[in-house]
């Protein structure tokens, strides 16, 4: 085995393009050592260094192509082995080489003659790879089911981030939180969670699994007690969204409504939902596992008394206007500036989306509405849900 590795042609002569400054500025006892230390790291000879250091370091193509320094009984032996393997990479391929050919041989699958095991131990993966796109060009294969065909279903469905400046009200991202433990085992609660970003209004549905029929009933139940209409939902890119029945499920209940998506491991394109995970759902439910039904339905009425406490009582800050101020030796700094704060239902009644009738009945709701019992009401619900026992038997 080899004590060292050795340097490609490309790093050493980015070696020694380095070396040359250090070898042209040399006294003659210098560059002595400075040529016995590069023979050293390249394994070349004196007098090639001398050469390379007074001529061309660039690297030219080849004039005259190698022959072949494998034969047919290779690519034969190749063609077995990648069958063998069912096809794997040059890189996984070329270090197992040896022991399959001799375990091939035992079983007669192909002769393996001292001479071929000696090529097969020194043969390398660009060669291995170039000699396998030759021999099994035209044999057939099982198609792979690789991310082209993962992704079909969205790939007419842009990526993209919703405004933080959106003026209409309808423009919703989507998100769904997991309240699974410490073990995602099994069937246990999410929240969907969805909050509008032009007023801040959120809404929330608890279901048990993520499967088709549970998140259509989480969107039916939200979709019934929203007060404006839907112009755009845009959740990441989790199979429990985009699927074949739920695609279909939105374009009948949302005729028209835009989808799109944030890009794959990048959770800022969410930041408006992503921000309201923390303080409208875990700071309640927190981080313990809740599997039942009961819980479900528990969490469902604790979502009821949010809906109507956070929409029509807490006022919520929205970004106005950003500015980028140049800091000296530094990343520019953004300056954010905040409008007034106001409750969602507020911010929704400036706008044209909802209906009058639907207004004046959120108005009477409000009105007649104790917001002091109705946070008692909500941390009770909390106490109550703590109380129910999981699917285990234990309390969560």
């Amino acid at each position: 085995m080899p004590t060292k590795e050795k340097m490609t042609i490309n790093e050493r002569l980015k070696y020694l393009r380095i070396m040359r400054l250090r070898y042209v500025r040399a006294d003659r006892p210098g560059r002595t050592q400075l040529l016995d230390e590069m023979a050293k790291v390249t394994d070349l000879e004196r007098k090639t260094l001398i050469r390379r250091l007074h001529g061309d370091l660039a690297r030219h193509p080849r004039q005259k192509q190698r022959g072949r320094t494998y034969g047919p009984e290779v690519d034969d032996a190749l063609r077995v082995i990648a069958e063998s393997f069912d096809y794997l990479c040059a890189e996984r391929l070329t270090p197992n080489l040896v022991w399959m050919t001799t375990c091939l041989a035992e079983h007669g699958e192909l002769a393996a003659s001292p001479a071929l095991l000696e090529q097969m131990a020194g043969i390398s993966a660009p060669t291995v790879r170039r000699i396998l796109q030759r021999v099994t060009q035209d044999q057939y294969r099982l198609p792979r089911q690789g991310p082209q065909s993962a992704n079909l279903l969205t790939r007419d469905i842009p990526m993209t981030r919703i405004p933080w400046n959106e003026p209409a009200p309808g423009h919703f991202e989507v998100d769904l939180v997991h309240h699974c433990g410490p073990s995602a085992a099994g069937e246990y609660v999410h929240t969907l969670q969805m909050v509008d970003v032009a007023t801040a209004w959120s809404e929330r549905a608890a279901l048990l699994g993520r499967s088709y029929p549970a998140m259509e009933g989480a969107f039916r139940l939200i979709l019934g007690r929203l007060p404006f209409p839907v112009l755009e939902l845009h959740p990441d890119n989790g199979s429990e969204f985009f699927n074949t029945y739920l695609l279909r499920f939105w374009r009948q209940v949302f005729p028209g409504v835009q989808l799109s998506r944030s890009r794959p491991f990048h959770k800022n394109d969410n930041r408006f939902v992503e921000q309201k995970n923390g303080p409208l759902v875990r700071a309640y439910l927190g981080f313990e596992r809740l599997d039942t039904l009961a819980q479900t339905q528990a969490v469902n009425v604790l979502y009821d008394k949010m809906w109507l406490y956070y929409n029509l009582f807490q006022p919520v800050l929205r970004l106005q206007e950003k500015t980028f101020v140049p800091v000296e030796g530094r990343l520019s700094k953004v300056q954010r500036r905040y409008d007034q704060a106001q409750t969602p239902f507020d911010r929704l009644c400036a706008t044209t989306a909802m209906r009058a009738e639907r207004r004046e009945a959120l108005e009477r709701l409000r009105d007649r509405t104790n917001p002091r019992r109705l946070r008692q009401e909500i941390y009770d619900l909390i106490d109550r849900i703590a109380a129910l026992p999981c699917a285990g038997g234990s309390v969560s």
